[in-house]
């Protein structure tokens, strides 16, 4: 072997070694918790309506917020101190601030167990730094008392006031209360029903449905899961309830390499925030709205060939794009020439409609 001959196959080798954890590692795989969750273990959202006292005079003004002042009156008569309603109309309590209080109650809650909250302001109150919320009952959405809420309230901002000038940081009507309320009623939960739990994906696709159940099969023995649709899944589970808990935990664990999803554009007009996701792509067209025009040509039948967009606008204004005909770049070319998120929301739009477009349209 000569010496050009030998440099070369040193060179092939480095570089074969240098590809090879590329190639043989494998795809990135999620667990089956990340993609699924046990049908009727959910959250249960809670809501009640309460009062935050001990305000350093930026509570409500009871002037302009009359619900204020009856909701103080009727917690002083069942302390025993009764009010006229010409009375309670009266009150001035700049501490004082009503307040809805929301909270999320977790599966398999029992009565005692402590659960986060937040307060927030319902009037016009100023801030409810360093003020307390009294016992509050939260109710799920049958109407009935699930845990009960009371405790100091933590709010992330500050602000100061001096004359005219004001200052504030981060957001003073709103605030979070750690284990501030307690669980008083247990939401019945039932994992299972004739010896099979139920999984649903967290969104409908019948590939990732099937490669969740290869996956289990594989791991559990065959027959454990079927596939009912393109979203639930049917697990056969041990009788005994240690055994489920532990059986659905390894199930959990494992991990599946999910399929790509359907290319997808996701628009919010307020902001102006375009997202797509690696998959999307445009037939080739000629987009004219307003002042603005796009032409994407298609690319040439040699592989490899890439299409040509370009944009114009009156006033002699060019700009071209050498990558593909990706929606990327009709959109970096649109903000180049200051289209506004109206302007991409309805040019998207169109393409869409006219079959330009290979990916669903969202707009949040």
């Amino acid at each position: 072997m000569n010496t050009k001959s030998g440099k070369w196959y040193r060179q092939a080798a480095i570089i074969a070694a240098c590809l090879l954890p590329l190639v043989s590692s494998p795809a990135f795989a999620e667990r089956i918790k990340d993609l699924a969750a046990v049908q009727g273990v959910r959250h249960n959202q809670l809501i009640g309506y309460g009062i935050v006292v001990g305000l350093d005079n930026t509570g409500d003004q009871t002037t302009q917020t009359p619900f204020t002042s009856q909701a103080i009156g009727n917690m002083l008569s069942q302390m025993g101190v009764n009010l006229t309603q010409a009375q309670a109309e009266k009150l001035q309590l700049k501490n004082v601030a009503a307040v809805m209080v929301t909270a999320s109650l977790p599966p398999f809650a029992r009565p005692g167990q402590p659960i986060d909250i937040t307060v927030s302001s319902m009037g016009n109150a100023k801030s409810l730094r360093g003020g307390t919320l009294v016992m509050t009952p939260l109710k799920g959405g049958d109407g009935q008392v699930y845990a009960m809420a009371q405790g100091n309230i933590l709010v992330g901002g500050v602000g100061a006031t001096s004359g005219n000038s004001k200052v504030t940081v981060n957001h003073l009507a709103a605030g979070r209360i750690p284990a501030g309320a307690t669980v008083e009623r247990a939401v019945p939960t039932t994992l299972g029903q004739g010896g099979y739990v139920y999984y649903e994906l967290a969104e409908t696709d019948f590939g990732n449905a099937q490669v969740v159940v290869d996956a289990i099969n594989k791991s559990m023995g065959q027959g454990t899961a079927q596939a009912l649709d393109g979203r639930r899944i049917a697990v056969r589970t041990p009788d005994d309830a240690n055994a489920r808990v532990a059986f659905l935990g390894r199930i959990d664990n494992l991990e599946v390499r999910r399929q790509a999803g359907a290319a997808k554009v996701v628009i919010n007009p307020r902001t102006g925030s375009v997202v797509m996701n690696q998959r999307v792509s445009l037939e080739a067209c000629t987009v004219a709205h307003g002042s603005l025009s796009v032409i994407v040509e298609g690319a040439q039948p040699q592989f490899g060939q890439p299409a040509d967009i370009q944009v114009k606008q009156d006033g002699s204004s060019l700009i071209a794009v050498k990558a593909g005909a990706s929606l990327a770049e009709v959109v970096k070319a649109l903000n180049a020439l200051g289209a506004n998120p109206l302007d991409l929301l309805a040019i998207l739009q169109a393409m869409k409609s006219a079959g330009a477009l290979r990916a669903d349209l969202e707009v949040i």
